[in-house]
């Protein structure tokens, strides 16, 4: 999809490489840290934590802060979960910063991380009552914007193994989304989260694109 970009195209520090130092070293923080990263600055829902609520031993009780709503995006459950993120943010983000410029792809990014962040607060209230981290919701929103950007770009699937336009592969994982957050299948994934930041993503390339 084209190499990682040293600066940005409006001669600004890379916002893809702030992204991925910054997420690599929230996580080493946080594997020598755990408890005060996950009790601090993972999304936890509002209200009082249920006395049941089965965490792991290892993980202290927290309590909902507004700066949440965007520190749980650079907070991750495991390498893979980091790495996932990671490679997709790079990959789909690259050719996204190139051409709005680091500016406006720090707003869009942004701006879904905290849409994500506010829906999966809703949900989590009001139903499994659990902490959230990743920075799913704002991958999601930038896998949104590159089908909308580029729809006819082909995107190699690792499962199954087919190339996919860029733009039905949206739909694709947009419907497989809605459908596991419905179904309330794969627990412990943000579903809604993710759909949130596609959401946003959504609102803002409609918005952009009447005023261009």
């Amino acid at each position: 999809m084209g190499r990682m970009q040293e600066r940005a195209a409006d001669g600004g520090a890379s916002v893809i490489i702030l992204l991925l130092a910054a997420n690599g070293l929230a996580f080493l923080v946080q594997l020598m840290l755990p408890g005060p990263m996950l009790r601090y600055f993972a999304l936890w829902p509002l209200g009082v934590v249920p006395e049941t609520l089965p965490l792991p031993a290892s993980m202290p009780v927290g309590e909902f802060h507004l700066w949440q709503l965007l520190s749980y995006a650079f907070l991750h459950g495991s390498f893979f979960h980091l790495a996932i993120n990671m490679f997709v943010l790079w990959m789909f983000g690259s050719p996204l910063e190139r051409d709005w410029g680091s500016q406006r792809f720090a707003l869009y990014y942004f701006l879904c991380v905290l849409g994500a962040g506010a829906v999966q607060l809703l949900v989590v209230s009001t139903g499994t009552f659990a902490p959230t981290v990743g920075a799913s919701g704002g991958v999601y929103a930038l896998l949104l914007a590159f089908g909308m950007r580029y729809p006819n770009q082909y995107i190699l699937l690792l499962i199954p193994p087919i190339p996919m336009k860029a733009k039905y592969f949206v739909i694709v994982i947009g419907l497989v989304e809605l459908w596991l957050g419905l179904t309330g299948t794969h627990q412990g994934v943000a579903h809604f989260a993710h759909l949130a930041g596609m959401l946003v993503g959504l609102a803002l390339m409609l918005t952009w694109r009447r005023r261009r």
